[in-house]
């Protein structure tokens, strides 16, 4: 097998104007791709430099909106990321010190959750 890894992650929303804003608004992602292609919208952002990017995908292509859920994203400052969330308004509980490292979840205006986590532990 030759996979290098994972280059693209659906995410069900409602309204893409709106999931927009969240994810390059509030969690400071990229636009890589904003075009009409026939009938539908392609939406597609990332964390600045990263291989994975994420299709804001809505009902009308065949996803359920708020379905996506366990999806983990890094940072290199937890306690940081999730105090400028939670002032923005952003769902964030945590973070929470696990045996594993430490971890906060995270839920987009659609109800699709993620982990927050901070770089695993050298030992684990």
């Amino acid at each position: 097998m030759n996979i290098t890894h994972a280059r693209l992650v659906t995410l069900p929303v409602a309204d893409q104007d709106l999931a927009k804003d969240f994810y390059v608004g509030t969690l400071g992602f990229d636009v890589l791709v904003d075009r009409q292609m026939g009938p539908v919208r392609w939406l597609q952002v990332a964390p600045k430099g990263a291989q994975t990017s994420f299709a804001l995908s809505t009902a009308e292509q065949g996803f359920t909106p708020g379905s996506a859920t366990g999806i983990m994203l890094e940072t290199t400052d937890l306690d940081t990321d999730c105090a400028q969330l939670a002032k923005a308004g952003a769902a964030i509980e945590g973070p929470t010190d696990l045996p594993w490292g430490r971890q906060a979840t995270l839920t987009d205006p659609d109800g699709n959750s993620f982990v927050l986590s901070a770089p695993a532990p050298a030992d684990f």
